[in-house]
């Protein structure tokens, strides 16, 4: 079966007519959206709901006691005088030693600090991956339209050919050689069609509207290099701003807390108690008043096993940021070299490689076309184009994660 170019044409523009409809996203509204709609970070949000609770519940002060009885002995030890009916009421009320209230306050707001940095790290990782999943489209689209535009040179060479063979100045082997080489930019469309939407779709579940991304359009350029950035700098930058690490260090601080909170638990509690008695006897009645202060002796337990284990784990908290730290300084490091890569490749294609590829493939088309150049010559300019402009876009993408990545590794935000 011959393939027509115009029906070439049609396949063409139905596999790359993905996307419809929806208002082009900016790298700033898919961010918004993620931040507003993403449903692991609405899950995170709440546990800093939960820690307000615990908050709450750390205020709390005990509950008193209030005990009521009564004895109703048998009449005839009432008549006889040997017991009375009696009505008791007793109150109990339990004051607190060491200060506990006030320690399990500040343990407890020093954990819901510890919360809300996690969710402020969250909500960077969410931003890094948002970035990168946009990037990504932006790549996937600029090969969609690549490999669109090289289709539609070999279908115009298609019907160029088929004019010279209808005119007898062409062999019909060359038309059908440029048809299977028509053919072939075809199959690239489809393959980078697919890579496009298997983009999108993630990028639309990281944003909140679900696993279908056909819609999704985006809007704007690559990220380009801006002011240059130090090594030392985005260090400084790491270790004084990343929340994952404030998090280490407010997570040492409740630590520390915990060992205030752990050696008031330690200390003895007081309870004060009240007693009324209503004594009532067959010739006489009375009242009785009784109050009563209850000391327990910490002979035994003084809550040392919970003073060791939070001692301990004031170390170990230690040690993890320590071991955090180290990590952040690695993670810049390794992030730095990336994106110095990425900046001088990208230099390197912009200053030389384009230039000299749109030239050959001009030059090759325009030999051809007067048939002073090969089909498979052709073929070749055709393919050194389309492999440096894809390194190209391979390159802007790759400068724009890794610049988004320092953002991240510094808690920068985003740039325009």
């Amino acid at each position: 079966m011959i393939r027509t170019p115009g029906a070439t044409v049609a396949v063409a523009c139905f596999l790359c007519a993905g996307v419809a409809a929806q208002a082009p996203l900016t790298i700033d509204d898919a961010v918004r959206l993620a931040i507003e709609s993403n449903p692991n970070l609405a899950a995170e949000r709440l546990n800093v709901q939960v820690a307000e609770t615990a908050i709450q519940t750390a205020s709390l002060r005990p509950n008193p006691v209030l005990t009521a009885s009564l004895s109703r002995p048998e009449s005839a030890l009432v008549n006889a005088g040997i017991s009375p009916d009696e009505e008791i009421v007793r109150g109990d009320f339990v004051f607190e030693g060491g200060g506990k209230r006030g320690r399990r306050i500040d343990q407890a707001t020093l954990a819901k600090s510890v919360t809300d940095l996690q969710v402020r790290n969250t909500t960077r990782q969410l931003v890094l991956d948002v970035q990168r999943a946009f990037t990504d489209v932006q790549a996937a689209r600029a090969n969609v339209d690549l490999a669109r535009d090289a289709l539609k040179a070999f279908n115009d060479i298609v019907e160029l050919n088929a004019t010279r063979v209808r005119a007898g100045d062409l062999a019909q082997v060359e038309l059908s050689r440029t048809r299977l080489a028509a053919l072939q930019f075809e199959n690239d469309v489809r393959e980078q069609v697919s890579k496009l939407r298997v983009a999108q779709n993630h990028l639309s579940l990281l944003i909140g509207r679900g696993a279908d991304g056909s819609s999704l359009e985006t809007a704007g350029d690559f990220r380009r290099p801006s002011a240059e950035v130090d090594y030392p700098t985005v260090l400084r930058q790491a270790l004084e701003a990343r929340p994952d690490l404030q998090a280490r260090k407010a997570d040492q601080a409740r630590s520390a807390a915990d060992v205030r909170l752990q050696l008031a638990n330690g200390k003895i509690d007081y309870t004060v108690s009240a007693e009324y008695h209503r004594q009532s006897g067959s010739a006489i009645s009375g009242n009785a008043f009784l109050f009563a202060v209850s000391v327990p002796v910490p002979a035994f337990n003084r809550n040392q096993g919970e003073v060791s284990r939070a001692r301990v784990q004031v170390t170990q908290s230690e040690a993890r940021v320590r071991a955090l730290e180290h990590d952040v300084t690695d993670e810049v490091s390794a992030a730095y070299a990336d994106y110095t890569l990425a900046r001088d490749t990208l230099a390197t294609i912009e200053g030389r490689m384009l230039t000299d590829a749109r030239a050959v493939r001009s030059a090759t088309d325009y030999a051809y076309r007067r048939g002073e150049a090969s089909l498979i010559e052709l073929l070749d300019a055709q393919r050194a184009f389309d492999d440096t402009m894809r390194s190209y876009t391979d390159a802007r993408a790759q400068y724009a994660r890794s610049a988004y990545a320092l953002d991240a590794l510094t808690n920068g935000g985003i740039h325009p």
